[in-house]
């Protein structure tokens, strides 16, 4: 029972419940589209998750968006089912190229954490042009306003279901931990946890843009349907770089020097977007890493790798970003996930406990091993939200094969944002 009412949710096992489906704002629709969120008052049945944001993408065990879907806003709340708390807070925010995905990813699942003694909340916000898509008169990064709307729900209601608001982590993977940083530095949290962080912050100019070039390629007006623009955003005018939505800020923010930091990236980041089909390496890779900015000494450090396209682009976009953090921070703990196949989101599966199902993210089905490490990884985060220390100094490499050292740049700034030429693809 709450100020609001009653909410009730679901036993999961003996020792977590689950409650679904929380909404923490209206409806972003009709008078309040590409507004920003407004708080609701919400009670009633938590049992399952709430609607999805409007998006292209079909993922393996997520619901998918519905045209006329419209109640998009809501997150979900695993918590101990004892009385033994109050327990530290993890706020996870979801991935997706800022474009896609959803809370009720098998993925994101939060009963293993729950079991191990957190309370888990994880949410659904705006994606795509509805979230960070540029409209005159409309506040830009409004999915970003989700999700502070969503945390500032948790911290005023949180010890209702056991959490310590006092105590509250914010943590995300890639798009998730790009945006979990934003909310560090704009709200009190005790701890971030940041894995694959994103080069992914991009100008005004930038995010004008697109929107002229979403305006051209959708057979009605950009803002006129939300159906219309999820159907735009399947592909994007960039010949290597499919990312159109992003944080239109300065850059990322950094890790303040009182919240506690963990920050992991995977080995060969890319290596999933090129067995899904998304990226497409190109012949000349100097001519690639002038597009992007990068010096032909630091290229040339990649060249003997038979795929270094792919290895040069997750560190550009990912593990460098991910590392400088962790530099400038000067305390933060890093780790590596060096397992197979190491690519972006494989991590994710161990860090959550959930194993079982994620076969293509993991690289096949689960055995001893792979269990064992997902226990030493969800330990670490669940020590890490606790106390802020993970069990480790220095860098930690999640994986047993031997580590290939690669040559790391300096003096490129990869914080800048991102300004592309729009070119549509030929």
């Amino acid at each position: 029972m709450t100020r609001r009412g009653q909410f009730q949710g679901r036993a999961v096992d003996a020792g977590v419940d689950a409650f679904l489906g929380i909404r923490y704002a209206e409806p972003p629709f009709g008078a309040r589209r590409f507004a920003a969120p407004v708080p609701t008052d919400f009670a009633g049945d938590c049992r399952e998750f709430g609607p999805i944001a409007p998006q292209s993408a079909r993922l393996p065990g997520a619901p998918v968006w519905r045209p006329g879907d419209e109640d998009v806003l809501s997150l979900n709340v695993w918590t101990p089912s004892t009385s033994d708390g109050p327990w530290p807070v993890l706020f996870y925010v979801h991935g997706g190229a800022y474009t896609f995905g959803s809370s009720a990813q098998p993925d994101y699942d939060g009963t293993a954490l729950a079991r191990a003694g957190l309370v888990v909340v994880t949410c659904n916000y705006r994606l795509g042009f509805e979230g960070f898509g540029h409209v005159a008169g409309h506040p830009d990064n409004r999915g970003l306003l989700d999700q502070r709307a969503a945390l500032r729900w948790v911290r005023d209601n949180i010890a209702v279901f056991g959490g310590d608001p006092g105590t509250i982590t914010v943590g995300g993977q890639s798009a998730g931990a790009g945006s979990a940083l934003f909310l560090a530095a704009w709200e009190p949290v005790r701890r971030v946890i940041a894995h694959s962080v994103p080069n992914r912050c991009y100008t005004p100019g930038f995010a004008r843009r697109v929107a002229e070039w979403i305006d051209t390629a959708t057979p009605e007006s950009a803002v006129a349907s939300a159906d219309a623009l999820a159907a735009a955003q399947r592909t994007g005018p960039l010949s290597h770089d499919p990312v159109l939505f992003g944080p239109v800020a300065d850059a990322l923010p950094p890790v303040a020097p009182e919240v506690d930091a963990l920050l992991c990236h995977t080995d060969v980041e890319y290596a999933l977007f090129d067995a899904v089909g998304t990226f497409r390496p190109p012949a000349d890779l100097r001519g690639f890493g002038r597009e992007w900015g990068v010096p032909d000494h630091v290229v040339a450090a990649y060249e003997h790798f038979g795929d270094a396209a792919v290895r040069l682009a997750g560190d550009f976009v990912f593990a460098e970003p991910t590392t400088r953090i962790a530099e400038a921070h000067g305390r933060a703990f890093l780790a590596r996930f060096t397992r197979p196949p190491a690519w972006h989101t494989a991590d994710v599966p161990f860090s959550f406990g959930n194993l079982e199902g994620a076969d293509f993210l993991i690289g096949g089905a689960a055995g001893d091993d792979e269990r064992a490490l997902s226990r030493r990884m969800l330990r670490a985060w669940v020590d890490f939200c606790t106390t802020g220390d993970p069990g480790w100094t220095g860098v930690r490499y999640w994986g047993d094969e031997v580590e290939t050292r690669r040559e790391p740049w300096r003096g490129v700034d990869l914080s800048a944002p991102v300004d592309h030429p729009v070119q549509p693809v030929g």
